[in-house]
């Protein structure tokens, strides 16, 4: 053997396993749609805030990720009624963790989810994992339907804040957050993902313009 090509070879082997190493190392993997936990809807019912009430929305949720494969799971939206019966949208959706449609962990607990989570313009995707327009976008679909106080409460009663129960697409408002984390101003309900500012009426004009398109955020429960 010709001397130095024992070492050369050696030398050429070993950046073949470090790079072949690396490349498996930087592999994301494969979760799809049957792992996904969380997502925006894409679109709404098209009947602004009248969702069909809390089952009509859960329907809807479901109804979307069984068309992208994730069916099988108990989907929630993450809504709050208020009133006799009235409902918190943190006590509908499970324990957590979720994961979006890229098998992203938005939040591993319900405290985490109303604390320092991971919901943002990136994160918070549709079913079909595509981004939702924010501010800064035409037009402009940050408003996420929740009717929630920032710690995933109902508002007590007297107003309005969730469209009648989610059966209103006339007089009314409801409670939005910004699924983008910006706004007018910087400051806590303009950056809360779940709390931001009452809609101007129920009507999907009205939802669209605030900046909003009848929205809302579903969670797997189980």
């Amino acid at each position: 053997m010709i001397p130095g090509t024992a070492s050369a070879l050696l030398l050429m082997c070993t950046v073949a396993i470090s790079l072949t190493v690396a490349a498996c190392a930087g592999m994301a993997p494969n979760r799809g749609p049957s792992e996904m936990t969380f997502f925006v809807t894409s679109a709404g019912p098209g009947k602004g805030a009248d969702l069909g009430g809390l089952a009509g929305a859960d329907r809807h949720c479901s109804q979307l990720a069984e068309q992208v494969g994730a069916g099988g799971r108990t989907w929630r939206a993450y809504l709050s009624t208020t009133g006799s019966g009235g409902v918190d949208a943190r006590d509908r959706i499970g324990r957590g963790p979720w994961r979006n449609a890229k098998g992203v962990i938005i939040a591993r607990s319900i405290d985490e989810l109303h604390g320092d989570n991971n919901i943002n313009k990136q994160t918070a995707l549709t079913e079909r994992g595509a981004i939702v327009a924010g501010r800064g976008d035409t037009p402009n679909r940050h408003d996420i339907l929740t009717g929630s106080t920032p710690d995933g409460r109902a508002f007590p009663e007297g107003k309005d804040t969730t469209c009648g129960n989610w059966t209103s697409s006339g007089e009314g408002s409801a409670i939005v957050g910004h699924h983008d984390r910006m706004g007018l101003k910087d400051d806590a309900p303009s950056r809360s993902w779940n709390s931001s500012h009452p809609t101007r009426g129920c009507s999907q004009e009205a939802l669209r313009s605030t900046g909003g398109d009848g929205l809302f955020y579903c969670f797997a429960a189980d």
